[in-house]
């Protein structure tokens, strides 16, 4: 019986209940979002989710997907990845690649600036939510608030800026190992002191990585075009 020309294979079923994760996360931010699937060598699949924030979401997961470039609909994504069979496959529902905007960062490139503890991350997104819902209208947070450099990074030569964006996304997609059961989404003492997010940079785009994934955004231009563990 011949493989499918279309569709994803997962390691095993921890792999998906991450893939599940990611997809529910953007589903939140978005619920008509696309979800690009790249395939990258060793065995690793990348999905990729604009957030709304002008910045590009990524997380890495085990599999394979055919064609090595797929684009899908987030809710079709998030009903099949349940229904995954023993051999792994996940019937991805319909093409979406003409849904899908902006480009991708490079694979490599990235040099690595310095690193923020995670508690830094979670009080910057707590303050920055006070001040959006002061001063949000109807079109959300204001873009000053979103543009706002919250941290600053640097390495040798290289000094950059992260954008209250970047903050925003990241803790929007729950890519921080934080402890359940808190009334405080952004309780700074919700993850460990030593946890770390790490900030790198190429020379068109600026990389926060964090423990179960990342945020892109492009340098020096207004929209971003879209985070990897």
């Amino acid at each position: 019986m011949s493989s499918p020309e279309r569709g994803l294979w997962l390691a095993d079923a921890a792999h998906r209940e991450d893939l599940i994760t990611f997809v529910d996360r953007t589903l939140r931010l978005d619920e008509a979002a696309v979800i690009r699937l790249r395939e990258r060598p060793g065995g690793l699949v990348v999905a990729w989710a604009a957030t709304g924030f002008d910045v590009l979401a990524s997380r890495v997961v085990a599999g394979r997907v055919r064609p090595a470039d797929l684009f899908v609909a987030s809710d079709a994504l998030a009903s099949a990845l349940p229904a995954m069979d023993r051999a792994g496959f996940v019937e991805p529902g319909f093409a979406m690649d003409s849904a899908w905007r902006g480009m991708l960062p490079p694979d490599t490139g990235f040099v690595h600036l310095d690193d923020v503890p995670a508690r830094v991350v979670l009080e910057l997104a707590q303050r920055g939510t006070e001040l959006a819902r002061a001063h949000s209208s109807a079109h959300g947070p204001p873009a000053s608030l979103l543009d706002q450099e919250v941290v600053a990074v640097s390495a040798g030569d290289e000094s950059i800026g992260v954008p209250m964006r970047c903050v925003f996304a990241l803790t929007a997609m729950g890519f921080l190992p934080q402890s359940a059961n808190r009334s405080d989404a952004f309780a700074p003492e919700s993850v460990a002191a030593d946890e770390v997010v790490r900030v790198r940079a190429a020379p068109n785009w600026l990389r926060v990585d964090a423990r179960f994934g990342s945020v892109y955004r492009r340098r020096g231009h207004a929209a971003l075009v879209i985070v990897e563990s």
